[in-house]
């Protein structure tokens, strides 16, 4: 087989493209039942929000630095690091969860020990998406490469599809609405046991470095599309930059990347504050306060309703339709403004989902558009700090902006919403001002 043709053994991909789904569909199956955990707790909507917020901000802060450790320590001792981290903070999670609803812990302390077991996850599960992506771009040739990182890359945008489908149905007797993440822990275990045991330790045939991704809180998280690149060499492995090659560092004032990056900023904090409300409002429109443990799986369907309107906006339109950066951003930060009306009118399950996945619809074609037009802004030499400004800006949205949403939705519901159409009509504003368009 020609050096091009290098491709990884179908056994390998199948256990790498496991790693990041159990982490992905874990992530959003916890979305699914954490607003009916907290109503079951008696803890303001506003503070379940929060106990996200400081594992977000770990996971913005971590994954560069696991990115680049995973190039020095080896990817598959990182992939095990993340996937140790995940377990870790799952099966935590779940067992403080199930204490706090026996009654064993009161409700704050339940959410503050929740809070901190759930800092495992951003702290350490970072450290397996970019490790998983260098082991792939290390072993396969150019005929395969970018084939295989796009396989691995959408299983991150599957999990988010499956993990609110599968919390439903998780919920099992004795273990309730933590059986997601009891079953998820199991799931994570299996797959660190394989990973162990089958995944061959590192020899890389060609030099590489993983994407910093951001965590997987909707299927629109991990936009970047997958670029090849010129294969390395065998002895083309450094452990280091070559002291001689200086570049210029990156900022996130330089004036090529104001436009994408206040677009994605604050486009980004839109669909934070969104995600963040779906859940409770839910609960609210249907009634479901009272018997919070059957409000996970109509979460469920709607979150997946969102995941699989973003997949088709990001597998199927942006490629069918050929859409450049600012028409991308443009007509999805549009159209997630439009999605967002029938959301905050809606009555019923059929409106609500209808609109969360047009919005969602939107917000797939919003984040690939800035992603892409972030990168394209800059020199070939820059795209490994671009990436990772915008990462660290999709992150960022997610730190604060859920928990705003929901004390602005429990205070003035239209004050949310209007926030929501605010935030996303901005970004329509400053695509038509700032920024230029497509080529033809």
């Amino acid at each position: 087989m020609s050096e091009g043709a290098i491709r990884l053994p179908k056994e390998r991909m199948a256990l790498l493209f496991a790693v990041m789904l159990v982490t992905a569909a874990g992530n959003t199956a916890m979305q699914s039942v954490m607003p009916s955990i907290g109503t079951r707790l008696g803890i303001a909507d506003v503070w379940v929000s929060l106990a996200y917020s400081w594992s977000a901000l770990l996971w913005v802060i971590m994954a560069p630095y696991w990115a680049r450790r995973s190039d020095r320590r080896g990817r598959k001792a990182m992939m095990a690091l993340g996937v140790i981290g995940f377990i870790s903070s799952f099966a935590l999670c779940g067992a403080i969860l199930h204490f706090g609803l026996d009654g064993r812990f009161g409700a704050s302390l339940t959410m503050i020990l929740f809070a901190i077991a759930r800092s495992l996850y951003g702290g350490f599960g970072s450290a397996a998406p970019p490790a998983v992506q260098a082991y792939v771009a290390s072993r396969t040739g150019r005929a395969e490469r970018t084939k295989a990182l796009s396989l691995v890359a959408s299983s991150f945008g599957l999990g988010t599809v499956l993990g609110p489908a599968l919390a439903p149905l998780l919920i099992l007797p004795g273990l309730g609405l933590v059986g997601p993440f009891a079953m998820f822990a199991l799931f994570g275990v299996i797959v660190l046991v394989l990973l162990r045991t089958q995944l061959p330790d590192d020899d890389p045939r060609f030099a590489a470095r993983g994407e910093v991704m951001s965590a997987p809180f909707s299927a629109s998280s991990n936009p970047r599309m997958v670029e090849d690149h010129p294969d390395g060499s065998p002895d083309e492995l450094p452990e280091a930059e070559p002291q001689h090659q200086v570049i210029d560092r990156l900022r996130w004032t330089d004036r090529r990347l104001r436009a994408w990056l206040a677009a994605g900023l604050v486009g980004g904090h839109a669909q934070a504050m969104l995600l963040g409300v779906i859940g409770f409002l839910l609960l609210d429109r249907l009634g479901l306060r009272g018997d919070p443990d059957a409000g996970a799986g109509p979460v469920g369907l709607v979150l997946m309703c969102g995941a699989v309107a973003t997949l088709l906006a990001q597998w199927g339109l942006i490629p069918m339709l050929g859409l450049g950066p600012r028409t991308s951003t443009l007509w999805g930060m549009s159209l997630a403004a439009a999605g967002i009306v029938p959301v905050a009118m809606g009555r019923d399950l059929h409106t609500i989902a209808v609109g969360f996945a047009i919005a969602s619809m939107g917000f797939g074609l919003f984040r690939p558009g800035f992603t892409s037009g972030a990168s394209l802004a800059v020199s070939p030499a820059e795209q490994g700090q671009s990436a990772g400004i915008v990462a660290s800006v999709n992150g960022a949205a997610y730190i604060a902006a859920p928990a705003i949403g929901v004390w602005l939705y429990n205070h003035s519901q239209w004050l949310a919403w209007g926030v929501m159409e605010v935030l996303a009509l901005g970004v329509v504003l400053l695509c038509l001002v700032a920024m230029k368009r497509d080529p033809a």
